[in-house]
């Protein structure tokens, strides 16, 4: 991503969209699955979209504290567990990114069976996820649809005055 000076890559929903179903379609056959668990927030959007590629119906949720805001915390907390299986098994797990890996080595404790699965991925974390589309660089700071607001900007031509 050298060509992102400011280390900042922006997502739009169409392409999350596009990455999100090629995620999807690297997991056929879909019958090998009983469902998917969203890691909420940033996994719930990709989740959707993959458990209608799949026709997964299960559709379960695990939500982790790692973030306050921009910084990743040392301690996580498991704020609320998964009930559709005891340890992942036919489960895919399923997150918008994976970063330093914190958050993945956390539910692969809980969730020793799962296939992990991320959208993007980062260097540091890389190895903790069985399947991704796009890697990122670290320092890459990575901006979801879901957290951005669109609005007008002035044309730099415009801005002389």
């Amino acid at each position: 991503m050298g060509w992102h000076s400011n280390r900042e890559f922006f997502v739009s929903w169409e392409e999350l969209h596009r990455a999100t179903r090629e995620l999807a379609h690297r997991q056929l056959p879909a019958e090998q699955y009983k469902g998917v668990i969203a890691v909420s927030r940033g996994g719930l959007v990709p989740a959707a979209i993959i458990a209608r590629e799949l026709n997964l119906r299960t559709v379960d949720c695990v939500a982790v504290s790692s973030y306050a805001h921009d910084q990743q915390k040392d301690d996580l907390a498991l704020l609320k567990d998964v009930s559709a299986t005891e340890d992942g098994e036919g489960f895919l797990v399923v997150d918008d990114l994976v970063d330093t890996g914190n958050t993945l080595k956390f539910l692969r404790k809980r969730l020793p069976k799962a296939k992990f699965i991320t959208v993007y991925a980062k260097p540091a974390g890389i190895d903790l996820v069985d399947d991704y589309v796009a890697d990122l660089e670290q320092e890459t700071w990575i901006h979801f649809p879901w957290d951005m607001h669109l609005h007008y900007i002035e044309p730099l031509a415009g801005q002389e005055s």
